[in-house]
């Protein structure tokens, strides 16, 4: 069974940072992770991805202040995120491609979701 587990978030004044962590669990390799974020009312957007190789894509919003990383031995992905802005509180969730050895299948899953709330 795959699963991932989010965890950090929570509430942080305009101008502060935040770390949010995600570990995927179970007989798998990571293919993609990343990180959406959906605030109330709003559609879930895309934040940051990143490939095994390290390869990064940031939504235009997030360039320069939030920074994605991962570690591929312990199938882990996270989120720096600075200079936080009001306009960035949302639910933010883990994502990831995973290849399970135990069924041979690429699976497409997600995180539970972890609250980030900037304030002015």
């Amino acid at each position: 069974q795959v699963q991932l587990v989010e965890s950090g978030g929570g509430l942080v004044q305009s101008g502060g940072s935040l770390r949010l962590s995600c570990a995927a669990s179970g007989s798998i390799f990571s293919i993609i992770m990343g990180w959406y974020r959906q605030a109330p009312g709003k559609q879930r957007e895309l934040v940051a991805t990143i490939t095994s190789g390290g390869r990064t894509n940031y939504a235009d919003s997030v360039k320069g202040r939030f920074t994605i990383s991962r570690d591929n031995a312990k199938n882990t992905v996270c989120l720096q995120m600075n200079s936080l802005r009001p306009e960035d509180t949302a639910v933010y969730y883990c994502t990831a491609q995973l290849f399970s050895y135990i069924d041979d299948v690429v699976h497409d899953s997600w995180g539970q979701g972890t609250q980030v709330t900037v304030s002015s």
